[in-house]
């Protein structure tokens, strides 16, 4: 069974993105377990790329920043399977079509396995496609996460039905980055997601206050966010994981007051 579901046993899920080895591999350990005793559920892990299509420039730039330190997949790889010691919270990559394909996608799915990675999220991979990768996540025991645009339209339901580990909800048009306002009729969207499929859905791109979380997950099943985490990093470097902590502690809050208010309805 995936272990991804019990990100979302203990009501709204709070799921924090970063950039491995921005700026190196220990903040980013450090920083992953601020975030992990602050609340956050899931933690999605980013492996740097030279072109990252889906991310905006915050997050190209802590790519940018991790692979002028010299991160690569192996250096990834040894780092989880440290991180794995005394983090027990579901992880999954977040990466491109291209870093598993060069990897060799067997050998990367079986480092996955073997270094208790849960999930895969591969933004650039079309539904239509991901045949290449999914009979090597199924022999792995990794999810193959699936992602709902609002351009997904008429194939919601399709993408909904054949989901595993969560549904990732993208929540507007565009890269990613922290946005003001997010205008996304998202409500329509989780509906359609809803009588599909029984698997959970969190809502991710442009989140970034306590506000924003709560609204996304009063819809959804929980909160996903990566640049405003980056921001700190960015910001704050070798001292970010205070930051981090008190930033993941502040949208957890958030989320836990959105769970009272169901429970109590």
């Amino acid at each position: 069974m995936s272990k991804i579901k019990s990100a979302f046993e203990d009501g709204k899920a709070f799921i924090a993105f970063v950039t491995c080895g921005d700026p190196d591999l220990e903040t980013t350990a450090t920083v992953i377990r601020a975030a992990v005793e602050n609340g956050a559920d899931l933690i999605e892990l980013g492996i740097p790329f030279s072109d990252p299509t889906a991310e905006g420039p915050v997050i190209q730039g802590a790519n940018v920043r991790a692979l002028s330190g010299g991160v690569t997949t192996d250096k990834i790889f040894a780092f989880v399977k440290e991180l794995r010691r005394d983090v027990k919270v579901p992880m999954v990559f977040m990466t491109y079509s291209n870093v598993v394909f060069s990897y060799g996608t067997e050998r990367f799915l079986s480092a996955c396995r073997e270094i208790g990675i849960d999930g895969l999220i591969l933004p650039d991979l079309p539904f239509e496609e991901k045949e290449e990768f999914l009979p090597v996540c199924h022999a792995y025991g990794v999810d193959l996460i699936s992602l709902v645009a609002p351009t997904s339209k008429n194939r919601i339901a399709m993408i909904a039905r054949e989901a595993e580990g969560f549904l990732y909800i993208v929540s507007s048009l565009g890269v990613t980055g922290t946005r003001s306002e997010i205008k996304t009729d998202l409500e329509s969207i989780v509906e359609v997601v809803r009588q599909n499929t029984d698997l959970p859905c969190a809502i991710g791109f442009g989140i970034s206050t306590p506000e924003q979380a709560k609204k996304m997950a009063d819809i959804s099943d929980g909160a996903i966010v990566g640049s405003a985490i980056i921001k700190l990093l960015e910001k704050y470097g070798k001292d970010a994981p205070k930051y981090v902590g008190e930033y993941v502690k502040s949208m957890k809050d958030a989320l836990y007051t959105c769970r009272k208010v169901h429970e109590n309805m």
